[in-house]
């Protein structure tokens, strides 16, 4: 039994993949259409209630479609009850408030997306001919700009708009990847997964790419234009075993997906946060690993190296893809603060430690945050460390900061003798707003960081000026024409 189960898998998958080869077969024949095009309203985003059926040009108008204004299409992914999820309602909603004119189309392709994963994946080569047709179709039909068609997909979903948009007579203006799924996808060939040759632009959100590739929930390669890695695309905060099993006590067992879909489904939610919380868009940064990202050393907007994550991002096209990364909160609004520290330890004896606790704290114009946990990978006498801070409150202008060394054992002996390193300056520099600052001892040539003591204390410089001319020109890059632009697209 298990033999012809995977026969039948095998020989479906083999089945469908002459679709794209054949690309061009049977387009104007809607006869085979199976997926259904559904235009949910402002009033009634959780419902289907109209739908547009390709060759009927009739329901355009009876659905009251808007053929002055943009149209985005939603397409959801694989599904275990053969129901929307919740997300979908609260995405069409999201759309219309950010653009209350627009048209928002959900696709329904519930029969095909409920199959055992493996033949739902080889589904979406059908389900994308589908869009396809139903786009072609539209655009002939009302000769609808183009550049106005903006599809978004969650993980099967997103290959499945990949697959559209191969296979339109034109390119659409834009395809969103929320988490495009991983297994049987991660060495697939561009035609059969979401690739940066579907659409004029293509933006990606990867936000649960754990485990070995093709194992993972999401897929690891970039397949877009720009591909955003939120805390490094692996996992989100707020997904733990721990949060995921109070939401599911506090709001009942229909959440019980949750605590193995949380940072898979982060990324439309990070989508959502980007629509209505506009003043308050997540930055992403250019950076060639996670890793290096930690460090600090990639906050630079210089050549197009950072961007906005979501909606009003640049929409900047290259050759290569671009990986970018970030940090966020566990909860809308999703924004934080990014910072560069630099360090320079000095010490009268040598010194050496692993995974040292440290509090940090920042004070600015606009406010402050205080004690803001930090685990010093290695700490050594002599020597420069670079690391990543964030924080959740906007600052401003920073002009005082105190780091904190903690004891990492419970019980301090009366000989015990505290290991203390001296430091001249600190380096800091900010992602959000590309200044950079220096800052001294507030007291004194050094500064005294003393394990268990009390905080080092450091305050701006005043005679090192900060880089007013490179926040200046970062903030017209980002209220500029380009950024302007690119979000009324």
């Amino acid at each position: 039994m298990v033999f012809l189960y995977f026969l039948v898998i095998v020989l479906t998958f083999l089945s469908l993949s002459n679709i794209t080869a054949n690309s061009t077969d049977r387009m104007d024949d809607f006869s085979d259409i199976e997926s259904r095009f559904a235009l949910r309203s402002n009033n009634e985003p959780d419902d289907d209630l109209c739908y547009i059926i390709p060759g009927q040009p009739q329901t355009i108008v009876e659905c009251n479609f808007n053929p002055d204004t943009k149209t985005f299409i939603v397409i959801h992914g694989w599904t275990v009850t053969g129901m929307y999820e919740s997300w979908v309602s609260k995405l069409v909603t999201a759309l219309y408030e950010r653009e209350p004119s627009a048209n928002v189309l959900v696709v329904d392709w519930l029969v095909r997306a409920q199959q055992h994963y493996p033949t739902s994946a080889a589904y979406t080569k059908l389900v994308g001919r589908d869009v396809a047709k139903f786009v072609n179709w539209l655009q002939a039909e009302l000769e609808y700009p183009w550049e106005k068609l903006h599809l978004l997909g969650y993980s099967l979903g997103a290959h499945v708009a990949g697959i559209a948009g191969l296979l339109t007579k034109d390119k659409v203006n834009r395809i969103t990847g929320l988490d495009p799924a991983g297994p049987s996808f991660e060495y697939a060939d561009a035609q059969s997964t979401l690739s940066p040759d579907d659409a004029l632009f293509v933006d990606v959100l990867h936000t649960n790419t754990r485990g070995s590739p093709d194992r993972s929930i999401g897929i690891q390669r970039p397949v877009g234009h720009i591909d955003f890695y939120p805390n490094g695309g692996t996992f989100q905060p707020g997904c733990d075993l721990q949060n995921t099993m109070m939401m599911v006590a506090t709001t009942g067992l229909r959440n019980m997906d949750q605590i193995v879909k949380c940072s898979h489904e982060r990324s439309i939610h990070l989508f959502i946060d980007s629509l209505i919380n506009s003043e308050q868009e997540s930055m992403g940064y250019r950076c060639s690993s996670k890793e290096t990202f930690n460090k600090g050393v990639c906050l630079s907007c210089r050549k197009n190296r950072c961007n906005k994550v979501g909606y009003g991002v640049n929409k900047v096209r290259s050759r290569r893809s671009s990986r970018m990364y970030m940090k966020t909160r566990d909860m809308m609004p999703f924004k934080v603060f990014h910072y560069q520290v630099k360090v320079h330890f000095f010490g009268k004896t040598k010194i050496s430690y692993n995974d040292q606790p440290m509090k940090i704290s920042l004070y600015g114009y606009s406010g402050e945050k205080e004690n803001i946990p930090y685990v010093m990978p290695s700490l050594n006498t002599n020597t420069t460390v670079s690391f990543l801070l964030t924080t959740d409150v906007d600052i401003g202008e920073l002009l005082m900061v105190k780091l904190v060394w903690e004891k990492d054992m419970l019980i301090s002996w009366p000989w015990w003798s505290a290991d203390t390193l001296h430091i001249r300056k600190l380096r800091i520099k900010s992602g959000e707003t590309q200044s950079r600052v220096i800052f001294v001892a507030k007291d004194g040539e050094f500064s005294y960081l003393t394990r268990g003591g009390d905080a080092a204390v450091f305050v701006k410089d005043k005679e090192a000026q900060s880089s007013h001319k490179s926040e200046r020109l970062h903030k017209l890059r980002m209220q500029g024409s380009s950024f302007t632009k690119s979000s009324k697209e």
